[in-house]
């Protein structure tokens, strides 16, 4: 879904304060699990958080997008990076802690999709680990009409992403108009994404049903929130 703007990731969220972002979820995951060691950082997208949280862990990755991940596999050569869908991946091993941020969770289309992502990152948590989830927008946390917009003003890469937020239901959906320019040429794309409004019952339901101890903290990040479930011990 990312397949035109991959290489352009990173410079549209230059303004992501990743190192503090990862700064917080280190401190969220020590409290509760202190000595954690090992991470997997599910949605992994470019790595940026993984840059930031192999300070304090042996990272892996993991995500769908094929795109995104070869801009990860230049930025962490050393890392392990899986290509796999959060539904059903299985890695064969276990780690203290298990992330999934920037809302990545919201491309899960169905209750039942989000119920079988988190049983599986919840498999993948050692005895006591921690699973730490940003959500996308709540059903009434959407506001719209909305109109957006990102801009990049480096000295020979111009960008401006602008797109308006549709809502059907429960699902959220953006066309993102990208005017891209170079030394070299300007181009326009339009990339579709949608992502699923779950309620904050429907996330706790299923930290639950994967047999976690979970909390909610409302402001999280970037204000979106987050859900910290923690593996029995």
């Amino acid at each position: 879904m990312f397949r035109q703007s991959a290489r352009i990731y990173d410079a549209v969220y230059s303004w992501k304060d990743y190192a503090g972002e990862a700064a917080r979820v280190h401190e969220l995951v020590q409290a509760r699990k202190p000595g954690a060691a090992t991470l997997l950082d599910v949605a992994c997208g470019t790595g940026k958080h993984l840059a930031e949280l192999c300070r304090w862990y042996r990272c892996e990755g993991l995500d769908l997008d094929a795109d995104l991940l070869a801009v990860a596999r230049e930025r962490l050569p050393d890392v392990s990076l899986h290509e796999g869908d959060m539904r059903d991946f299985d890695l064969g091993r276990r780690f203290d802690a298990v992330t999934c941020l920037f809302s990545s969770i919201g491309y899960l289309m169905t209750v039942e999709a989000l119920e079988a992502a988190l049983a599986g990152m919840a498999r993948h948590l050692e005895p006591g680990g921690v699973l730490v989830v940003e959500p996308w927008l709540s059903p009434e946390g959407v506001r719209i009409p909305h109109v957006g917009a990102v801009f990049v003003d480096e000295p020979e890469l111009k960008i401006a992403r602008v797109n308006t937020i549709e809502v059907d239901g429960r699902t959220s959906s953006f066309d993102f108009h990208y005017l891209v320019g170079t030394p070299e040429r300007v181009e326009h794309f339009v990339e579709h994404h949608e992502l699923a409004l779950f309620t904050r019952e429907e996330h706790l339901a299923a930290f639950r049903a994967a047999g976690l101890e979970v909390e909610h903290d409302e402001e999280g990040l970037m204000g979106r929130g987050l859900y910290i479930g923690v593996a029995q011990a």
